[in-house]
């Protein structure tokens, strides 16, 4: 089998252009990542604040009643 004829072949084109795409698939991953993991955080962060508010009764959004603890019989 001759140089040339190893890399030629159909079968190696393809798998060329298979790991090519790989390769940018996972950069355009990596991309979207930076981009909207920044948005997630910071909407995860404001859920948990809020949270945070209604369990201790200090939110100024939303109008909680609160239940006093009483014991069950």
């Amino acid at each position: 089998m001759s140089f040339t004829s190893k890399y030629n072949t159909k079968k190696n084109l393809f798998i060329f252009e298979w790991q090519f795409q790989k390769n940018v698939l996972l950069y355009q991953k990596n991309v979207f990542e930076k981009i909207f993991g920044k948005k997630r955080y910071w909407a995860a962060l404001k859920a948990f604040s809020l949270a945070k508010s209604l369990s201790t009764g200090n939110s100024k959004s939303f109008f909680v009643q609160q239940i006093k603890n009483q014991r069950l019989e």
